[in-house]
């Protein structure tokens, strides 16, 4: 028995690398738990590739980019290396990450089951042997075998090891009569000659249990993952409205932990924590563009907003209370789960719309790509507070895969739905200190659908429709100052309803260089009997963006464009408020994303403002900013 044991790696290993036959089902485990144990015969290692860094490395933050329940064997980890890279996870699918790395190898039990293997090659009989009377050979999911491919003497050792242990249970379930004595001295032989790389094989499996066996011990959770993004930002700014001065250089931080848990493998239940030191409140005082003159006269909406900016920073909007600087809040709460190959569902009491919804573009990444709220985001999104970066809305809805390059995406969400009954005292005349309703189906409410499509491996097209309803006389979107007081000479307490409609087409023209841009426009139209008033706004963005600029790892972005602007106005409602000269606003914007490691990333930029808020009585205005990235 000992002389057996010590040949057994087989007649079966000695068949496989005479034909030339390469996967084996240790190679698999090898692939999967240690990429250092299958290095290349150049020193390279098997690796995964992140064939979407840019939006990876952005929303979920991040960004961590969720991929679809039903699609989560073809898309990469968007839930985790957008969220450690991305400020909070997203159950988005991106199209374009539709190139995977191979997965594990499956073990067949017929050589019938390899469809690139025919009765005619010169290695069937060989391999016919080796998988029905050994049982160590493995295909590729997609039924390949791929056996014209070269292996190094690591592969080799892995795929002997593999056999060794099947002709060790043979032996031990009594079938020795399965193993021939010609196969064992071949094996005695081909043990002696790879004895060194079977013991390396087995010290670092060793090594990789202990490691394994360490991590399961430590770990807080085994259904839970965690990861984070802190930013520090230094902004300064130049112009602003007449008579404002230049504000001083502020530092400002925002930090996210990102809980990704799941219960079945395919469903998973987001939840996200953060603070930050952004300053605002109910009259947008300490805020920058509040400095320079540009935001609203209620709250701090403007066109000088950073992307990391939340929507509304010290102020719990839903009843207009104050929430102090670097306080904890939960800003994301969402749980998705398939309900069939095609179907899935999703449900939380802390989202936006762009959890749901790909963003198609590649700026998007508050702490990796663009730099200003403008760029990384159709408008359309942004509607209702669909990214107040606090998680405002309560909302449940559908993701639909009509193909593989086809899916449409709908949700309701409710700004309001924690609230019982509606405030009786007022913040302003008709404007009462609960602004946005209350109760789950009345009050602010929001509807919004995509249909996203992939006509070509280069294209990525995404739709958007919102329809919604407001309490007061506002868009929501947080970025232009036109966006308080959205139907102009009305006011503020005038419910309205918006009906907005968007599109975004991005444009890989080369693997590191892609066009991409948007066009959006915001009917809006008052919901009260006591007046008649619409308004129309619209926008739309162009833009470069480069990938390995330079250096690997490295992203930069051109983006020009013109924010939110009324474009026309009707009834009651003002085209031109008192006191401003209508001109058209532009923004022009640059950054340079350089990574200094794996984990940290610095983004010089800045942006120009010509005609800010649609007034040519403001002074051109510069934003410039130095975001420091840190993701875990």
């Amino acid at each position: 028995m000992k002389r057996y044991l010590l040949a057994s790696a087989g007649g079966a290993g000695l068949l496989w690398v005479l034909c030339g036959l390469l996967p084996v089902k240790a190679l698999s485990i090898v692939e999967r738990t240690d990429t250092n144990l299958s290095p290349e015969a150049d020193g390279s290692s098997y690796q995964e590739i992140d064939v979407h860094d840019s939006n990876a490395a952005n929303n979920v933050a991040s960004k961590l980019i969720i991929a679809d329940a039903t699609n989560q064997d073809q898309t990469n980890e968007d839930l985790d290396n957008n969220s450690a890279a991305n400020s909070s996870p997203s159950i988005t699918a991106q199209s374009q990450n539709s190139s995977q790395p191979s997965k594990a190898l499956d073990q067949v039990t017929s050589v019938s089951q390899l469809s690139d293997v025919q009765p005619t090659d010169w290695a069937f009989q060989a391999l016919q042997s080796l998988v029905e009377r050994y049982g160590c050979i493995a295909g590729y999911p997609n039924s390949t075998y791929r056996g014209n491919r070269a292996m190094t003497r690591y592969e080799f050792a892995a795929g002997l090891n593999a056999c060794l242990e099947r002709v060790n249970e043979l032996i031990a379930t009594a079938t020795t009569d399965l193993v021939k004595k010609e196969d064992l001295a071949t094996l005695q032989k081909l043990q002696e000659q790879f004895s060194a790389e079977l013991a390396t094989l087995r010290g670092r499996v060793d090594s990789l249990e202990a490691r394994t066996a360490e991590l399961e011990a430590n770990q807080f959770s085994t259904t839970t993952k965690l990861n984070g993004e802190a930013i520090i930002a230094a902004v300064g700014a130049s112009g602003g409205a007449p008579g404002t001065s230049d504000p001083n250089i502020m530092l400002v931080n925002r930090v996210r932990l990102n809980l990704t848990t799941s219960f079945t493998g395919k469903d998973l239940l987001i939840t996200g924590l953060q603070a930050h030191n952004f300053l605002g409140g109910a009259t947008g005082e300490g805020s920058l563009q509040n400095s320079l003159g540009l935001a609203s006269p209620i709250l701090s909406s403007s066109s000088a907003r950073t992307s990391f900016e939340p929507q509304f920073p010290g102020l719990n909007v839903k009843d207009l209370s104050s929430v102090s600087a670097n306080s904890l809040q939960l800003y994301k709460l969402l749980y998705i789960f398939p309900v069939s190959n095609k179907l899935t569902l999703f449900a939380g009491t802390a989202a936006e719309t762009s959890d749901a919804f790909p963003t198609i573009t590649p700026f998007y990444g508050e702490g990796q790509e663009s730099i200003s709220r403008f760029a990384s985001l159709n408008p359309v999104l942004r509607v209702s507070g669909g990214t107040s970066g606090s998680g405002l809305a309560s909302a449940a809805g559908f993701i639909f895969n009509i193909s593989p390059n086809l899916d449409f995406r709908a949700l309701y969400g409710s700004v309001n739905a924690n609230l019982p009954a509606k405030s009786a005292a007022e913040a302003l005349p008709g404007v009462s200190t609960t602004p946005l309703g209350s109760g789950l189906f009345s009050g602010s409410n929001v509807i919004a659908a995509q249909l996203t499509f992939k006509p070509s491996r280069s294209i990525d097209i995404g739709l958007n429709y919102s329809h919604s309803y407001h309490e007061i006389n506002i868009l929501g979107t947080g970025l232009i100052s036109g966006d308080i007081g959205a139907l102009a000479g009305v006011a503020a307490g005038t419910p309205v309803t918006l009906n907005s409609v968007g599109g975004t087409v991005t444009w890989q023209f080369s693997p590191k260089i892609a066009f991409s841009g948007y066009g959006a426009a915001l009917f809006v139209d008052d919901s009260s009997n006591n007046v008649n008033a619409a308004t129309t706004f619209t926008s739309w963005m162009v833009g470069v963006h480069f990938r390995d600029l330079f250096n690997a790892g490295n992203t930069a972005g051109i983006i020009f464009g013109q924010p939110l602007f009324r474009a026309d106005a009707s009834g009651a409602a003002v085209l031109t408020p008192a006191g401003e000269n209508r001109a058209t606003p532009y923004h022009l914007e640059a950054y340079y994303r350089f990574k200094v490691s794996d984990n940290i990333s610095i983004t010089p930029g800045a942006f120009v403002l010509f005609n800010p808020e649609g007034n040519s009585r403001n002074e051109t205005t510069t934003v410039g900013v130095l975001r420091t990235t840190f993701t875990f």
